[in-house]
């Protein structure tokens, strides 16, 4: 039989986009690589023109970054390749579930709906109801709704000058009309990253700080470093990603004195975490995942 043919949509050059393609190559897959900007629709034939080529026609799409930053337009991304999987086209992980997380008060609702365990967050659009979070939390880190490695995001203490304190809301709510707060975590120097395959667990890795920043991300300066979570917490980052029916997935968590909260579930996931804190190839287990899926649809 021939390879399938998959395409991955991520961007060009980076290297988790070429990770995968490279992984997918490895195992006879077809190796393309399509950036959603050069993607047109064209309701009247019903197709998805990607330089030339209809991707309708591809056996499986598989989606490892969407856009170079989130933002609502990602979300249009997302709702052109509806029309894939209308004629067909498996797309990896489904477009519904990736939809539902792009957002991150959407994340929010359904883990919250699921029990999953949350920093204390508060959602408001008006500048005095975000001024009693800040004093109610102490310590509050105000997320925009799109954003990836803690851009864009601000902590602000309950301790600041009043004017200070409503000056910086201010100017935040100006470019993040509803804003999404919550509750600073006390970490212990690090948090998790836990990886799924298919809803399987596949292994865990921390990012430590670098001491320097609030937060653990590897913008910020941190580092990727190995992680032995136990049964209990496998269990809950399972849980967290269940209702989200996804192919490949990283749980973020933290351990804290009151017990493990999740931060996230993410879109996409990357593969360097992976391989780097847990020596796990993650892009050559997602590829055969993809490729086994396939199989088994015929």
């Amino acid at each position: 039989m021939p390879s399938p043919r998959v395409g991955v949509i991520g961007i060009p050059g980076k290297w988790s986009t070429e990770a995968l393609a490279d992984a997918l190559a490895g195992h006879a897959a077809e190796r393309v690589v399509i950036d959603m900007g050069d993607v047109r629709l064209d309701t009247l034939t019903g197709t998805l023109d990607w330089q030339g080529t209809d991707l309708c026609g591809f056996d499986a799409l598989v989606v490892k970054k969407i856009s170079a930053e989130y933002a609502p337009s990602s979300l249009d991304r997302l709702e052109l390749l509806h029309v894939a999987e209308a004629a067909g086209v498996r797309v990896f992980s489904p477009v519904s579930s990736l939809q539902a997380l792009l957002n991150r008060l959407a994340c929010t609702v359904r883990l919250r709906g699921a029990g999953i365990p949350m920093p204390d967050t508060v959602v408001t659009e008006r500048v005095e109801a975000a001024l009693d979070a800040v004093r109610g939390f102490g310590q509050a880190v105000f997320k925009p709704l799109f954003s990836t490695k803690a851009r864009g995001m601000q902590l602000l203490d309950a301790g600041s000058p009043e004017p200070e304190l409503r000056g910086a809301i201010e100017g935040y709510h100006a470019q993040n009309p509803v804003m999404y707060i919550q509750r600073r975590v006390d970490l212990p120097g690090r948090d998790l990253g836990m990886v799924f395959v298919g809803g399987d667990y596949l292994c865990t890795y921390a990012r430590v700080g670098s001491g320097e920043a609030w937060d653990t991300t590897i913008h910020s300066g941190g580092r990727y470093a190995a992680c032995t979570p136990d049964d209990a917490l496998i269990e809950l980052g399972r849980r967290a990603q269940a209702p989200f029916n996804l192919d490949f997935t990283t749980v973020d968590i933290a351990e804290t004195d009151a017990g493990p909260v999740v931060f996230e579930v993410s879109a996409f996931g990357g593969f360097r975490g992976a391989l780097e804190g847990a020596g796990m190839d993650a892009a050559d287990r997602y590829a055969r995942h993809i490729l086994t899926e396939l199989d088994a649809s015929g």
